[in-house]
């Protein structure tokens, strides 16, 4: 009877341990920049493998709907999410009075993805060939805010410019409505990809190495989450860097954790999407010169001067208020690039 009895107490307190620590994780609510798609596996890989809650945090990533990561960041929905840099530095300059301004806390695109994308049937093998050339891309496109810094750069005149919805994009380049488009490309290149065109008949302009020196994506956080829970934020960035650091060394295995939480994902196409990622994206020569995760202030206050011309902005971009780079994980725990 003794020994029932204590069992059941033993059962009980350890119920009422694991409830109290589950209890206990913060909720922290990431908005990813766009669907559950190749890169989007950095931070849902985490997630699925359990590092956010072995961190004392309960972590949603949710996919991009309507409004993006800035602006669900700024209205107070979420904590935290996954957007472009030169996007914050434009928010910060045109809305000086937001009460919640959205702050990069780590970069995870050392270099922007954007690059200009066209058919080799066109002619067009360089970049002063687009001058007077019909160019297109969604009105929101990073590589279209930013192409008059590529245009500048490669000596590049007045281009005609077509607007459409994203899925249209890479289909009106086929049709021969475009001479050329500007997108991410490893979003671009594989939508060719899938619409009957061979890489090798594509020409790729990055921004990259056409030089343009923009940092791309990073992660931002409510500067309320900063100042209130810091230490969750500590940890939310080494748990990310830890799944990180497999997700690039195994791209099939993060890709998995993808489609366990999006039944929908074609796995292959985002196996060869988060390869061409980590290529164009991550794995770059600035990223190990600096440091991944990392930026240098130097390079940033450039990229705020470039920023606040090409998109003509209201004020300066005030480069100190866009960037904290003091809840990153130590150097050794964001050595997560592969060794060359």
């Amino acid at each position: 009877m003794l020994k029932r009895s204590f069992l059941k107490t033993t059962v009980a307190l350890a119920t009422l341990a694991w409830g109290a620590a589950h209890a206990a994780d913060t909720p922290l609510k990431f908005q990813l920049d766009w669907r559950f798609e190749g890169p989007a596996a950095l931070f849902v890989h985490p997630e699925q493998k359990g590092y956010f809650k072995q961190a004392g945090l309960d972590v949603t990533v949710e996919a991009a709907s309507g409004a993006g990561a800035i602006q669900r960041v700024a209205s107070g929905t979420h904590d935290l999410g996954f957007a472009d840099l030169a996007a914050l530095m434009e928010f910060h300059a045109n809305n000086p009075d937001a009460p919640i301004k959205p702050v990069a806390i780590m970069v995870i695109y050392n270099t922007t993805p954007a690059s200009v994308m066209a058919l080799k049937k066109s002619g067009i093998t360089k970049a002063s060939d687009l001058t007077g050339k019909k160019m297109g891309a969604p009105i929101f496109d990073a590589g279209r805010r930013t192409f008059p810094l590529f245009a500048q750069a490669n000596g590049v005149g007045d281009v005609q410019w077509s607007t459409m919805e994203p899925q249209l994009r890479e289909t009106m380049l086929v049709r021969g409505d475009l001479d050329a488009v500007t997108g991410y490309t490893f979003t671009s290149l594989l939508n060719l990809e899938a619409r009957g065109v061979k890489r090798e008949d594509v020409v790729v302009l990055p921004y990259a190495t056409h030089g343009v020196q923009l940092y791309g994506n990073v992660v931002i956080a409510s500067p309320k989450l900063l100042a209130e829970k810091p230490e969750a934020v500590r940890a939310f960035l080494k748990a990310f860097a830890r799944g990180a650091k497999e997700a690039i060394a195994n791209p099939e295995a993060a890709i998995a954790s993808l489609k366990a939480k999006d039944g929908l994902v074609n796995a292959p196409l985002e196996v060869k999407r988060l390869n061409l990622t980590i290529e164009t994206a991550i794995d770059s020569q600035g990223a190990r010169t600096e440091g991944f995760g990392r930026l240098r202030p130097e390079r940033l206050q450039k990229m705020a001067e470039q920023v606040t011309n090409a998109y003509t902005t209201k004020n300066p971009v005030p480069v100190g208020a866009v960037w904290n780079g003091s809840f990153l994980p130590t150097a050794a725990e964001l050595d997560i690039l592969p060794k060359k």
